[in-house]
């Protein structure tokens, strides 16, 4: 029987315990990787399944957030870096 780290198997919600996105993709690639040996038993799968779906949207719910700032941040002026003439002062 494998044994999953730091899950909870029986939460509806992400929400319920909000991780860090780099604490989150660890834990989902630990479910990823538990269930891909084919040792758990039937609800011990279904349920770190429905853990790692509920971590994977918020690990793209936080992925979609930082898109939308950069996206902002783009659009307030931030230009491609060229170390040829911005390195340089202008005078």
């Amino acid at each position: 029987m494998a044994i999953l780290p730091d899950t909870a198997p029986d939460t509806d919600s992400a929400s319920a315990s909000t991780p860090s996105f780099e604490s989150a993709l660890t834990e989902l690639e630990a479910i990823v990787a538990a269930m891909e040996a084919g040792q758990m038993p039937l609800q011990e799968a279904l349920d770190a399944y429905k853990r790692g779906m509920a971590l994977l949207r918020r690990c793209q719910d936080t992925l979609t957030a930082a898109e939308q700032k950069i996206r902002v941040l783009d659009a307030n002026g931030l230009r491609d870096f060229n170390p040829e003439t911005d390195g340089k002062q202008e005078s």
